[in-house]
């Protein structure tokens, strides 16, 4: 028996002292009176990354459409459209995926240090405004929805009243790439007339609802997500002479995609560009294309990025070649081999923040196509975080600049003349 009990009393011999595992439900002095509103806040209005109900962010979730008394400066609006798709469909699954992809990112862990501020927790109040419920059975329908919920949500008075920040901006998430039509629409309206569109995309977006052949014509199929730009060029949405592509490299019908590209007013800056112009060069050529004035719309597909890269090392002639297959992001709906990378991309939106982005939208994410790390999801966050992060660090500028000017006024009106 002494035997048995020695390990027990070698591991265990401080028995009558407190253990880290002891219950404290049988404290026996239990608080007197309930826990404030404070203290509950500070205990349990907490998440980590992966706990808490999937919003962008983690941030607060409101129906932004049905409850108009919530006023927001930034709102996540899902749009899971996919039926305008030419080739693969499942981006309607897209807002759920990102949602799910940036549940790292937090307002406790939120610092951009490339920016010097933290987007979740400013002057500027962001939310997730849920999904657009988008009929999956009826384009027109769609369209009408879409650009409807654009407009009911754009046209409101935003939280953070101040002459830098006259409407809310709307971050979309697709969805296939139509849905920029509805979003222009709605933007016309809101602005009082045509907007820039910087366009990232494997593809030019602008073709004649004719290019796709078919012996079976229709209105409602001119509505793709290949012909939204040509569609807005010719209702007058889009400013002609200030609007951009970038990273274009798919397979074209012929010279004339080109030419009604032209006519259409996009400056066209291609996937291999980046080879001589740097990350750089392709933000001057969008800056001085665009402007930092101009009202502009930012559309990002998804396929802008390569579908798979492969990395070979060859350590010698002689020796076995090592390679390392990765993927990029495969999970989008019309993927191009010889896209940019994640690094890249991210790049030239850092250098973008003078733009003047009144609406945006990260699009074509397609979860069923994507690798088992949810690769081509978590880009698409981090573009939504960097675009997040611009907006916020291009407002609080505006702010300090009409500080500066209120000063300088306010200085001139209080100068004396001596004489």
């Amino acid at each position: 028996m002494f035997y048995v009990l020695l390990p027990l009393l070698i591991l265990f011999p401080y028995t009558s002292t407190s253990s880290f595992y002891d219950n404290p439900e049988q404290d026996p002095l239990p608080p007197t009176a309930p826990d404030s509103a404070e203290e509950l806040h500070r205990k349990w209005d907490f998440e980590w990354g992966f706990s808490g109900i999937s919003t962008f962010a983690h941030l607060k979730h409101i129906k932004c459409l049905s409850e108009r008394d919530r006023p927001f400066d930034i709102g996540i609006i899902g749009a899971p459209f996919d039926t305008s798709v030419s080739y693969r469909p499942g981006a309607r699954f897209g807002p759920r995926a990102i949602r799910a992809a940036s549940a790292r990112q937090t307002s406790f862990r939120g610092f951009n240090p490339r920016r010097g501020l933290n987007p979740y927790i400013s002057p500027y109040t962001i939310i997730d405004c849920g999904d657009i419920p988008v009929t999956p059975f009826d384009n027109a329908l769609a369209l009408h929805q879409m650009t409807s919920a654009f407009l009911e949500l754009g046209s409101r008075s935003p939280a953070f009243a101040h002459s830098t920040n006259p409407k809310p901006k709307l971050l979309t998430l697709g969805g296939d790439h139509s849905i920029a039509l509805p979003a222009l629409r709605a933007l016309n309206k809101i602005y009082g007339g045509p907007i820039a569109v910087l366009h990232f995309d494997a593809h030019l977006d602008t073709w004649h609802p004719a290019k796709y052949p078919s012996a079976w014509p229709s209105a409602q199929s001119d509505f793709t997500h290949g012909s939204m730009f040509w569609i807005a060029s010719n209702e007058g949405l889009i400013l002609n002479g200030s609007s951009a592509h970038a990273g274009l490299r798919s397979r074209l019908m012929g010279w004339d995609d080109y030419e009604d590209d032209e006519r259409q007013g996009f400056l066209r800056i291609s996937a291999d560009d980046i080879d001589e112009m740097g990350t750089a060069g392709i933000v001057s050529a969008i800056l001085e294309r665009i402007g930092t004035n101009t009202p502009t719309y930012l559309s990002l597909d998804i396929d802008v990025l390569d579908p798979g890269l492969v990395s070979r090392a060859l350590s010698s002639p002689s020796e076995e070649t090592l390679m390392s297959d990765y993927q990029q992001c495969p999970g989008t709906g019309t993927p191009e081999a010889g896209g940019w990378t994640s690094r890249e991309v991210i790049r030239i939106l850092r250098g973008l923040e003078a733009l003047n982005v009144v609406g945006a939208d990260i699009v074509e994410v397609a979860p069923a196509y994507d690798g088992t790390g949810e690769q081509t999801a978590l880009v698409a966050a981090q573009v939504g975080f960097e675009i997040l992060t611009s907006w916020v660090g291009r407002g609080m500028s505006e702010i300090e600049k009409a500080r500066g000017k209120d000063d300088k006024s306010q200085a001139a009106g209080n100068g004396k003349d001596e004489l």
